[in-house]
C-alpha cells in the first residue's frame, strides 16, 4: 500500500520543544499549582514538581515549540532530491510560517504529513500551540469530523507497529535496525532544553531537528523497500 503513495505528496516533519519558561520559579502561582497537578502521575515520590519541570516541554500546555523542520521529495526525471528547511525563532512566527506552508504548497487533499510518533506528539502539539497562541488550525491538522481514512497523517512508528498498539520503537532504534546510516549527533532529545536555555545554541537544535526529519524520510523509504537517500540527494534550503 505504501508504494501507492507518491513520495512528492508527503511532507515529513519533526518538532523540538522546551518548557515555556527556563525555570519553575518563573511560573506564576496558578501555573505552578497546575503543573504540580499535571506532573504528579509522572513523578516518582522523591522528585518534586520543581525538579521535574525540566521535562515540561513534552506537554503543549506547559511547553513551546522552538523549531519545526520539514522535508519533501522532488523528482526531476530520474533525479531524486530531498529538500529540508526549518522554521525557528519566536514561536508564534514559527507556527504562522508553518501554517502558511500547509495552506499554500501542501493544501491539496492529496498531500500527507509524516512524522515519527507524529499522531501522538508532533501533530496534536502543533495544533494545541496554535490554538493557545490564537491561530486557526489548518485543515491538515484539524481532525474534527474527519473519518479515520480521511486523516492526512502518516506515522512511521505506527506503520512499524503492524497493529501492535502496545509497542513503542524510537526513531533511533528503527534507523539502526533498518540499516540507515546515522550521522554523528552531538545532542539528543533529552539535551534540547539545556542547549536552548543554558547554552543558547539554537543552531545545534536546528541541525538536530533536520537530521531527525531526514531519518524519518529514510525510515519511510525502507518501509517501502526503496533505496535510502545518499548524502548527495539531500539539500538544505
Amino acid at each position: 500500500m505504501l508504494h501507492k503513495i507518491d513520495l512528492e505528496h508527503i511532507l515529513f516533519l519533526d518538532i523540538e520543544t522546551v518548557p515555556e519558561e527556563e525555570a519553575y520559579s518563573q511560573l506564576d502561582e496558578t501555573k505552578k499549582e497546575l503543573w504540580d497537578h499535571k506532573s504528579h502521575y509522572k513523578r516518582t515520590e522523591n522528585v518534586s514538581a520543581e525538579e521535574y519541570y525540566e521535562n515540561a516541554g513534552i506537554w503543549a500546555e506547559f511547553g513551546k515549540i522552538i523549531c519545526i523542520s520539514a522535508g519533501y521529495f522532488h523528482f526531476k526525471g530520474s533525479q531524486r532530491q530531498f529538500r529540508v528547511t526549518s522554521f525557528h525563532g519566536e514561536e508564534k512566527t514559527i507556527l504562522q510560517q508553518f501554517k502558511n506552508l500547509l495552506e499554500t504548497h501542501f493544501r491539496h487533499p492529496k498531500y500527507l504529513l509524516c512524522a515519527h510518533n507524529g499522531k501522538e506528539f508532533d501533530f496534536p502539539y502543533i495544533a494545541r500551540r496554535m490554538i493557545i497562541l490564537g491561530l486557526t488550525v489548518p485543515s491538515k491538522l484539524n481532525l474534527f469530523g474527519k473519518k479515520p481514512w480521511e486523516v492526512p497523517h502518516l506515522d512511521t512508528m505506527e506503520l512499524w507497529k503492524f497493529g501492535d498498539f502496545k509497542h513503542y520503537t524510537s526513531l533511533k532504534l528503527m534507523a539502526n535496525i533498518l540499516g540507515i546510516p546515522s550521522p554523528k549527533e552531538d545532542i539528543d532529545g533529552s539535551m534540547v532544553r539545556q542547549v536552548y536555555y543554558e547554552e543558547k545554541d539554537l543552531e545545534r537544535i536546528i541541525h538536530y531537528c533536520e537530521r531527525d526529519v531526514i531519518t524519518v524520510a529514510q525510515v519511510f523509504l525502507r518501509l517501502r523497500n526503496d533505496e535510502v537517500l545518499p548524502e548527495d540527494q539531500i539539500m538544505h534550503i
